[in-house]
């Protein structure tokens, strides 16, 4: 077990809080203290609280709906705006529209292959097993799943899969899924508030009796008290410089209300790098990193190298290799070619990028102008209207892109069975968690992952609610720690230093992609710990313009979570000196078989610590699709 004080990383201790405290400093005298700062605050009761409103949280929802509770979700954004939204290109389950040969337990070996091994594999069987009727579920519940000419749900290649095994709606099926989901919570009237941000749960370290926020409209703070708080809040892929969510989301929060709370989080250094974010001038500032859909690939699209000039790459694929473009995952992954795995990919497209073959943004060409356009319309229609709305028409043109920070695969340690995370009354679920994914995450099993569990975890926190908890009383040990945590806010809220928060957030983005991004080393890791040393310092000068409902605020807060997760992903990619799936050390690039271990992270008085756990081994039916070595052969495409 390696331990790591608090003193000079900016991790202090909770008092009676419990956990790692990730608040910023406020400044000033003896006002600073927060005696003198305004507490008014409303109490809002519920017999359970989801704090996220994306598919997760909604499917948590849905299932203590349907067994008699009511419960209240909570959201950041507005309701059905989730990052949910973004994922385009589809959903895994073992159908066998299109493959009848396809099983549940080759989709747990694909995604345990995927995951290097250090999936959790019960999690994993539990999700491939149950997709199918999750799948079938959604259908009922109206989900305009694309159909075969003889009305079977269709499904399409994705990368490192064995058969076409994901389900998906054109390139709008993470935003379809939710609409679905929320029009079935709102047909079973399930209770939401929308705009709330959650900073702070109420936690002695072994129990969770509630949570503390604010309205984001009107600066209101907002106690809930419950016995019961599931968190759905996502990852924390936004962190990162170039990234494909949105700046409001993605923060880390669940990671750091969880740490702060007791809880323990698991395999944190493993960041998934989609192999294709949108970068160049001509696409703008809006869209830098933002997805373009592994559907694009799934659909036939190539990848090809920058050896010619930009301005001779608009005739699409036969411009780009009659002109010297070269179609380079040929030298990378003969076999699977684009669709190998997303950290395969990623890591060729950084490769040709160190050695000079990329574009001058950083990036490489993806071009599917080969396609028929009607076909390209069909199968991608999200994609084709996100870019003529920017002037490119990819039925005839190539799109540039490059890695970006994408998921997650590290979060909260669960039991997957039941969602609980070793803090009474605190359970976690969606990419908040850990476990399913590994070292790399499938594509298509992000989606899969939030109804199967969801559904799972809704089931177990509806049977440990009793009668008690549908109107829990607040004590007075609550009150005062969360009339503490009301004052800390007002404090950040009056800061009037010359530092913004945005402006921190862009130099802890910026630290994180240059020291922990696809390529590692011990160097930069340790100076990625010094600079965040020096970042967390610049926090004293912070300067907050506008109340509790301006963005500037906004920020401030995100940046207290950022923070708490950053260290986090430095010491575990530090401590782990292997090379495995989205983890990569050029200091030490193989696989060591002696690292076939998750790397948990906990959090008491002292400061951080890292021990190691050994992974379980799947049962005896993926055990043998494993051995049999299904994989996908890219040339069925051509």
């Amino acid at each position: 077990m390696t331990k790591i004080p608090p003193a000079d990383h900016g991790v202090s201790t909770a008092g009676d809080a419990g956990g790692v405290d990730g608040r910023l400093p406020t400044q000033g005298g003896d006002e600073a203290d927060g005696r003198d700062r305004e507490v008014a605050y409303d109490v809002i009761t519920t017999p359970v609280l989801v704090i996220g409103a994306g598919a997760a949280g909604a499917r948590v929802a849905i299932e203590l709906a349907e067994s008699g509770l009511e419960p209240l979700v909570v959201g950041k954004r507005d309701y059905g705006d989730a990052h949910t939204t973004w994922a385009a290109g589809g959903i895994n389950a073992a159908l066998g529209s299109l493959d009848p040969e396809d099983d549940w337990p080759i989709h747990a070996a694909d995604t345990l292959n995927e995951g290097h091994h250090l999936n959790d594999p019960e999690a994993v069987e539990l999700t491939a097993k149950h997709m199918p009727d999750r799948i079938r579920e959604l259908d009922e519940w109206g989900m305009s799943f694309a159909r075969t000419d003889d009305g079977k749900i269709n499904q399409r290649y994705f990368g490192a899969q064995s058969y076409r095994r994901t389900c998906f709606v054109g390139d709008r099926t993470g935003e379809v899924m939710l609409e679905t989901l929320i029009d079935r919570a709102q047909a079973l009237e399930i209770p939401y508030r929308e705009n709330v941000m959650i900073t702070r749960l109420l936690s002695d370290g072994t129990r969770v009796d509630g949570a503390v926020g604010f309205d984001m409209e009107t600066g209101d703070g907002l106690l809930f008290r419950t016995n019961h708080v599931v968190l759905a809040a996502g990852g924390f892929s936004a962190a990162y410089r170039r990234h494909s969510s949105r700046d409001d989301e993605n923060n880390g929060d669940a990671q750091a209300l969880a740490l702060e709370a007791g809880a323990r989080l698991l395999d944190t250094e493993f960041v998934q790098f989609h192999p294709t974010g949108m970068v160049g001038e001509r696409y703008g500032d809006e869209w830098d990193g933002r997805l373009v859909t592994e559907a694009v690939r799934g659909e036939g699209g190539r990848l090809y190298n920058a050896e010619v000039s930009a301005s001779d790459a608009s005739g699409g694929s036969e411009a780009l290799s009659a002109s010297g473009g070269e179609r380079f995952m040929e030298r990378y992954s003969p076999d699977q070619m684009e669709l190998d795995a997303r950290d395969v990919v990623a890591r060729a497209i950084a490769q040709e990028v160190r050695e000079g073959r990329g574009t001058e943004h950083g990036g490489v060409y993806l071009d599917i102008s080969h396609r028929d356009p009607d076909y390209i319309r069909e199968r991608l229609p999200t994609m084709v209207e996100r870019f003529e709305d920017l002037g490119i028409d990819i039925t005839m043109e190539p799109m540039e892109v490059g890695p970006t920070a994408h998921y997650t695969m590290g979060g909260v340690d669960i039991d997957f069975r039941t969602g609980e995370t070793g803090v009474e009354g605190l359970y976690a679920v969606g990419e908040a968690v850990a476990g399913v994914h590994g070292a790399n995450r499938l594509g298509g099993n992000s989606l899969a992952e939030t109804v199967a569990i969801g559904k799972l975890v809704g089931s177990h926190v509806s049977e440990q609610v009793t009668a008690d908890d549908d109107a829990p009383t607040v004590s007075d040990g609550q009150r005062a720690l969360a009339e503490r945590e009301f004052r800390a806010l007002a404090d950040l809220a009056a800061s009037d230093g010359d530092v913004a928060p945005r402006a921190l957030l862009e130099a802890l983005g910026e630290l994180l992609w240059t020291h922990a991004g696809i390529l590692r080393d011990e160097t930069g890791l340790r100076d990625g710990l010094d600079r965040l040393a020096e970042l967390r310092a610049r926090t004293a000068d912070l300067r907050v313009d506008g109340d509790r409902t301006s963005r500037s605020f906004e920020y401030a807060v995100n940046l207290s979570m950022s923070l708490v997760v950053a260290e986090v992903v430095l010491r575990t990619a530090l401590e782990r000196t292997e090379s495995r799936g989205a983890h990569y050390r050029t200091d030490y690039p193989e696989t060591d078989p002696a690292w076939r271990q998750n790397l948990i992270v906990t959090a008491d008085e002292s400061g951080l610590s890292l021990h190691r756990r050994g992974v379980a081994e799947p049962s005896e039916p993926v055990r043998a699709a494993l051995e049999e070595g299904y994989e996908l052969d890219y040339h069925h495409l051509e």
